[in-house]
């Protein structure tokens, strides 16, 4: 095995391990679990074949998840009303080091998550409005 392939294992291990751990945790937790859990299948599978098998059924729930989150008008403003509050708590803790984990470090993954978030409800949005291929 030559070293760059050995490097390009190791990075595809952890980068798409941590996509994938972060994915189950936001499974439980608010965030687009199933998307990243994808994001992380997808890339392990480059490098790992045994992931592949994985890919497809995880890939047709989380675009189901993702049309569902947003089939109504209540649902996509409780994700944009999430998402401000996010964007809302992040400026906040940034700007009071004094709340418990103040600081930026804990303002900006606050900001990041709901710019996240919001980005991924626009996205499946056009995708839920777009007109199907069988």
């Amino acid at each position: 095995m030559h070293k760059s392939n050995a490097v390009r294992r190791a990075a595809a291990l952890v980068g798409g391990g941590a996509l994938l751990l972060t994915g189950v945790a936001l499974l439980v937790l608010p965030g687009p679990g199933l998307l990243l859990v994808l994001a992380g299948l997808v890339v392990l599978s480059r490098q790992f074949p045994v992931f592949a098998r994985y890919v497809d059924p995880v890939r047709q729930r989380a675009l189901r998840a993702a049309e569902d989150s947003v089939s109504s008008p209540l649902r996509i403003a409780a994700s944009v009303l999430a998402g401000a509050g996010l964007l809302a708590a992040g400026l906040t803790w940034g700007l009071r080091p004094r709340l418990p984990f103040g600081g930026w470090a804990t303002g900006a993954g606050l900001l990041l998550s709901g710019v996240v978030l919001l980005a991924l409800l626009v996205w499946s949005h056009r995708r839920a409005r777009r007109p199907h291929t069988p």
